[in-house]
């Protein structure tokens, strides 16, 4: 495992998320997911990252269960305030606390940053209980997630100057297709590294079409798609912790290969992901990452990042057989009553209804 310097500490280059759990009957598979934090441990893992609202509370007090076993000084502990979840910062800081069943935390974030929760955060009680704990040493670095676009994020960036460090999305997709490539520059400018989530778009770029795999491992047959999305961030000079939510163990076994090297795209190979990437932006349909944070609340009831894939795949591959199949599940595109309560939580900005409404009535 490599590392990265932050401020005298050294922080695993891969950082473990913790928002894609396995689970068994809509729950974390404890058996399971404790024999993926043991590996991340043994491999060199020193930065785990939940949040407040991650597997529906359930995350923290799954981290601070297992990660009890180890020494409080040979990891950190990342998590986040959600100001949609309480508006109670103090409330929700000690019950994380509790859950995570540690005295501090090393990174803690306001949570997903956008253009309707930054008005929020923007809160001089938030900020000053921010530097209160951070002065008691219950918070040791403090940090945002963010999903707005660029004057949003300079606003948040100007508003205080507690913060060490920015999440954002970014991946060789996201670069233009979300504007990750200005985000990056402007919290370069402001002086702080950046911590990148979704490096591999929630799945979607480790596993391509056969005919852009056949691209990549035409090229490198032994390495995995995955690793070419790494490699790309790797690339970045000022990206300190790639976090990669990862669900089994095949999925960290190679990302730990690919994070003990550590080797950047050469000119060669960063030209072939180019090519894969025009091609796919040039296809994609709807930019989910399947982050679920619009389905909290859905009156419906409908796993919308399900049907976000669905329609990507129907729609690109003109699927008539999965788009019939797919129409005799329950909670599905129909029973949408266009409520819009999804649509105001997705970072995406995606028009969620809107597409639901697209793909019960395609033709194909």
């Amino acid at each position: 495992m490599k590392y990265k310097d932050f401020k005298g500490l050294k922080l695993s280059r891969l950082g473990m998320g913790n928002m894609r759990l396995p689970e068994t009957d809509g729950k974390i598979d404890y058996d399971k997911a404790e024999a993926i934090i043991d590996l991340a441990m043994s491999g060199g893992i020193n930065y785990y990252d939940t949040a407040y609202v991650y597997h529906h509370g359930t995350s923290e007090s799954f981290l601070g269960k297992v990660l009890k076993k180890y020494p409080r000084d040979s990891y950190y502990l990342a998590t986040k305030f959600n100001v949609l979840a309480s508006k109670d910062i103090e409330k929700v800081f000690n019950e994380q606390l509790e859950r995570l069943a540690t005295d501090h935390i090393d990174f803690y974030l306001l949570h997903s940053v956008t253009e309707t929760t930054a008005k929020e955060y923007m809160n001089e009680d938030y900020i000053n209980f921010l530097k209160k704990e951070k002065a008691k040493g219950r918070i040791r670095h403090i940090g945002f997630s963010s999903h707005a676009k660029l004057p949003t994020l300079k606003k948040m960036l100007e508003y205080s100057d507690i913060f060490e460090f920015v999440q954002i999305q970014l991946n060789y997709l996201d670069w233009t297709l979300q504007d990750a490539k200005g985000q990056y520059e402007m919290i370069k400018e402001y002086g702080l590294p950046v911590w990148v989530m979704e490096p591999v778009r929630g799945g979607r770029l480790a596993k391509l079409d056969d005919r852009y795999e056949k691209i990549l491992k035409d090229h490198l047959p032994e390495a995995s798609i995955s690793s070419w999305a790494f490699r790309y961030l790797f690339g970045l000079d000022d990206v300190g912790v790639i976090l990669s939510g990862m669900s089994n163990l095949e999925q960290l076994r190679d990302n730990l290969k690919t994070f003990d090297e550590v080797k950047t795209l050469d000119e060669k190979e960063n030209e072939l992901l180019m090519e894969v990437k025009k091609t796919i932006l040039e296809e994609l349909t709807v930019p989910c990452t399947a982050c679920h944070y619009c389905t909290d609340g859905c009156p419906m009831q409908i796993d919308i990042p399900k049907w976000m894939d669905l329609y990507n795949r129907v729609s690109l591959n003109k699927n008539r057989e999965l788009y019939l199949k797919s129409k005799q599940e329950p909670n599905g595109p129909d029973t949408c009553i266009n409520c819009g309560q999804c649509k105001s939580q997705c970072p995406q900005n995606i028009d969620i209804p809107a597409v639901l409404k697209k793909y019960n009535e395609m033709k194909l």
